[in-house]
């Protein structure tokens, strides 16, 4: 399972189908209100430029980094005021710009949770003193599994994906492993999915 294959594959069908949803948007506002005023975020797994636009129409310079090139063309398309990076979030190291927030909103819970601390500290490494890292994930299943490859068929034809799910307190420990301070949590029940939304600060000394 490919998961970079996967999203070219259903990119279009995947950015019309996520056009209205709306269980992120107290989350994000809070994470706006903590940033300044026309400052800069990186969107990590971006997709179609979704939440890019939303950063943008709030007065913020965005750059957009997704693993599917398919989706990064349909945000070039979709918003094109914004910059744009096919990498995946394991090579954030790669990138020397800090951001006065880093956005992964939606995009950790499809890497391994071997890996997930080094990306967030990868995350926090790119953000300035004083910023701020948001992360959402869905929460792990009271069934107790935690990674699991997925198959669906949404849109009338069949692909998979691999899926991690988490807990609020393995979150802080990667934010504070990394350095950052907790600013805010919540849980958000969105039909039978529980989004965790947490937001770490850096510390300015």
């Amino acid at each position: 399972m490919d998961l970079k294959e996967t999203y070219n594959r259903i990119a279009e069908d995947w950015h019309k189908d996520h056009q209205q949803d709306d269980w992120w948007i107290e989350g994000t506002d809070r994470f706006v209100s903590l940033l300044p005023k026309g400052g800069s975020v990186l969107d990590v797994g971006c997709a179609g430029g979704i939440k890019t636009k939303y950063f943008l129409d709030r007065g913020f310079s965005v750059t957009g980094i997704d693993i599917s090139e398919n989706l990064i063309e349909i945000a070039k398309r979709e918003v094109t005021e914004a910059e744009y990076k096919v990498m995946s979030m394991t090579e954030l190291n790669s990138m020397d710009k800090q951001f006065d927030g880093v956005f992964a909103q939606a995009s950790l819970l499809h890497i391994p949770k071997a890996q997930a601390a080094d990306v967030v500290r990868m995350m926090a490494e790119r953000t300035v003193p004083g910023g701020y890292v948001y992360l959402a994930v869905k929460k792990a299943k009271q069934e107790g599994m935690e990674e699991e490859v997925k198959e669906e068929d949404d849109y009338g034809y069949t692909y998979q994906r691999f899926f991690s799910y988490f807990t609020l307190e393995e979150l802080r420990s990667y934010l504070v492993t990394a350095g950052l301070e907790i600013s805010w949590e919540d849980a958000y029940l969105s039909g039978r999915t529980t989004w965790l939304q947490i937001v770490g600060k850096k510390p300015l000394a």
